[in-house]
């Protein structure tokens, strides 16, 4: 869940190179990403990377909200952000984030990284079988 669209379009280009052919999903806010997490109708992610530093709700509570909702808590949940404050790591950590990556300075970067991650999340971690598909 990225608010900035700038970002969200690396990502969703690294994910195409990296060879993800499902749909991805851009938010402009914390309070649209739990609408849409929340809403039994939307489809269920496979993962979500999730930037801090979002508008209305913060990605510090969208993620523990996410880790305390039984219907959401297995959903991979990765802290993609700038902030390199020690304390948000272990925030992120103490809520549960399946990861905490800082994001990439360049776009080679985002390719490498949020390749990685992706691969890490689709072809070598197993899922819960709530994800599986």
């Amino acid at each position: 869940m990225e608010d900035d669209a700038g970002d969200a379009l690396l990502v969703a280009d690294a994910l195409e190179t990296a060879g993800m052919t499902q749909a991805v999903l851009h938010v402009g806010d914390g309070d649209q990403a739990l609408t849409f997490l929340q809403d039994p109708a939307s489809p269920r992610p496979d993962l979500v990377l999730l930037d801090l530093n979002m508008p209305r709700v913060s990605g510090h509570e969208v993620l523990s909200v996410v880790k305390n909702d039984l219907h959401l808590a297995t959903i991979p949940v990765v802290v993609f952000s700038t902030s390199r404050n020690p304390d948000d790591v272990q925030a992120s950590y103490g809520s549960h984030a399946n990861a905490y990556v800082i994001k990439p300075q360049d776009i080679d970067g985002y390719d490498q990284v949020v390749g990685a991650i992706y691969r890490f999340f689709d072809e070598i971690a197993v899922r819960s079988p709530a994800l599986a598909a």
